[in-house]
């Protein structure tokens, strides 16, 4: 017992020497690898995969009489999600097309009396003149008259006959004059009423037309399309259910237009810049699949800051709490059809930092473009413009 006594204390240091050295490596180490790479990249597993949920609503309201797409199933764009009762669209647009085939009639009418007037006012400017004329000659016949009477050469009765003929001269001028004058009123009336304009382009003509478009729109959106390619998610329409317009009815989720928002902290915000690498990996494939993307930008706000109800640190018991920013990350397209995301999945993130290539996080950039749009709307104008034309045309009187 006495020999080994000395030996236990010699080998207690060695082992704490050991160990002290093994610490301080492992710190050398940790430190070595942290200046040369962990003090560039920040990483984060509050990350979440977020997309545009797109919200199916009538503009029209109706009577849902077929849905076309149900929860989970694939649509393309333009594809026919849910069909409203079209009967009273059909109607009100037949009442429509009528009034417009009226319209144009009624405007036609009015260039073709501006024909029939001028030629009534040269009717009536000849009549003038041949009263005039009548009345000319009933002034000399009562004065030739007249003066024989002095001598006795007519009777009374014959005098009396030669006033009577001017007075009825007198009154044809009258009524000529009259009437002429009302053909030139008329005339210029309906002047003014067609004056500079076509029959097609005629106000009347272009009021009708928009009821028509109005109502061919309505008919139209009678049947709701997909805006855009995606999943159908959170339907809640049922056939035969009454909907307004602006009802949410389905959403479809477009899974080629997601994007990541992981939650830093304020102090790894720091060297963070737009642009930036981002690698990351999702819970549902595990380490096994990595995706990359870059930091498209940094929300303006902290997630505390837009809650429903803000934290209130104005009291005497307040403690501080790290805030976190939502950075949005864009993932790179072509990895995410390999490998299908949906939203609300859990992710991880690491922002290579030490890249500082990219614009600062305070950038206002301007957008050119829509970032978001569709066309599946464009084709109803088209339609509705081609059946007023064709409306307009197939009313209009033959030459």
């Amino acid at each position: 017992m006495s020999t080994d006594s000395p030996a236990r204390p010699a080998a207690r240091k060695r082992l704490l020497l050991l160990a002290t050295l093994v610490f301080l490596l492992a710190a050398i180490a940790y430190g070595a690898w942290w200046f040369i790479y962990g003090a560039h990249f920040e990483s984060t597993d509050d990350a979440y995969v977020h997309g545009n949920l797109v919200q199916i609503t009538p503009q029209v309201a109706g009577t849902v009489i077929a849905i076309e797409a149900d929860d989970t199933e694939s649509v393309r764009t333009g594809q026919a999600l849910v069909r409203l009762d079209p009967a009273d669209a059909d109607i009100a647009l037949q009442q429509a097309r009528a009034r417009l085939a009226q319209t144009v009639r009624q405007v036609q009418t009015l260039y073709v009396q501006n024909d029939a007037l001028r030629a009534d006012i040269d009717v009536s400017r000849a009549d003038q003149e041949r009263a005039e004329a009548e009345l000319a000659r009933a002034q000399a016949d009562l004065q030739r008259r007249q003066t024989l009477a002095r001598t006795g050469g007519v009777s009374g009765e014959e005098l009396l006959h030669a006033r009577t003929a001017l007075r009825s001269a007198q009154s044809q001028v009258a009524q000529a004059k009259a009437a002429r004058e009302a053909a030139q009123a008329k005339l210029a009336t309906n002047e003014a009423l067609t004056a500079g304009t076509s029959v097609a382009e005629h106000p009347d003509v272009q009021r009708a037309a928009a009821e028509l478009r109005a109502a061919w729109l309505a008919r139209a959106r009678t049947v709701l399309p997909a805006p855009v390619d995606g999943v159908v998610a959170r339907r809640s329409v049922q056939v035969g259910q009454r909907v307004a317009q602006g009802n949410a009815l389905m959403s479809v989720v477009p899974l080629d237009q997601i994007w990541v928002e992981a939650n830093f902290k304020e102090n790894q915000l720091r060297k963070m810049s737009i642009g930036q690498p981002v690698t990351l990996s999702a819970d549902l494939y595990g380490g096994s699949v990595v995706y990359h993307g870059k930091v498209a930008g940094l929300d303006a706000g902290t997630g505390s800051a837009f809650a429903l109800l803000p934290a209130q640190n104005a009291t005497g018991n307040w403690i501080k709490v790290v805030q976190r920013v939502p950075v949005r990350i864009a993932l790179d397209p072509e990895e995410l059809e390999r490998h299908p995301l949906r939203i609300g999945l859990s992710m991880t993130a690491e922002v290579d930092v030490a890249e500082q290539q990219g614009e600062p996080v305070a950038a206002h950039a301007v957008r050119s473009e829509p970032a978001l749009s569709t066309a599946v709307f464009d084709h109803e104008r088209g339609e509705a413009d081609a059946m007023i034309a064709d409306i307009i045309k197939s009313n209009l009187a033959k030459p």
